[in-house]
């Protein structure tokens, strides 16, 4: 048994499914929105940014009670629980000081909550569809990189941010359809 997330109910891929899909159609909405409102660091957009981390931390919590339900455990959900509430206490205080700041704790979680959704990943491939959470992993390290990078350039912007999480959510997409493909024998 493996000690970093382990499951081993057949209806951990159906709980996955459901909360990837979920997790699709919320980032698609949060990215939209962070759109319409990321010229500036106003109420909306620190709201935003504060959220999104928030939510990650909820959809780790359902995961973690899925796996310990259907006997398994989640150590590395559990990490991710506190980098991401950790993000949420950053972007916070970094909101009050401009988005350079912004970029770079966010730049950070994203190196950090990738690391883990990609050990996650890579301990769940016995469940199908876990490719997808592999590379979103791989490719959140490499953003949250550029992330801090562009933290220090002339014109630090948040649009990136949206770009980030809509295919995030793409990833999560794509592992909720082929966890049903392996869940129906496809």
């Amino acid at each position: 048994m493996d000690t970093l997330v382990s499951t081993t109910s057949p209806s951990v891929p159906a709980t996955l499914r459901t909360l990837y899909l979920v997790r699709f159609a919320f980032a698609a909405v949060w990215a939209g929105l962070l759109l319409a409102t990321a010229d500036t660091l106003g109420p909306v957009s620190v709201t935003l940014l504060v959220v999104y981390p928030l939510f990650d931390v909820a959809a780790a919590i359902v995961d973690v009670r899925s796996a310990k339900a259907n006997g398994g455990t989640a150590p590395a959900l559990c990490v991710n629980i506190a980098i991401s509430s950790l993000a949420v206490l950053g972007l916070a205080v970094a909101a009050t000081s401009g988005i350079p700041d912004v970029l770079r704790v966010w730049g950070a979680w994203a190196v950090a909550s990738g690391i883990v959704q990609l050990v996650a990943g890579a301990v769940r491939r016995s469940l199908g569809g876990q490719w997808p959470m592999i590379i979103s992993g791989a490719i959140s390290v490499l953003a949250g990189a550029s992330f801090v990078a562009q933290a220090g350039s002339g014109d630090p912007t948040l649009v990136n941010l949206a770009g980030y999480a809509f295919l995030g959510g793409v990833f999560f997409l794509v592992s909720a359809l082929r966890l049903n493909r392996v869940r129906s024998g496809a």
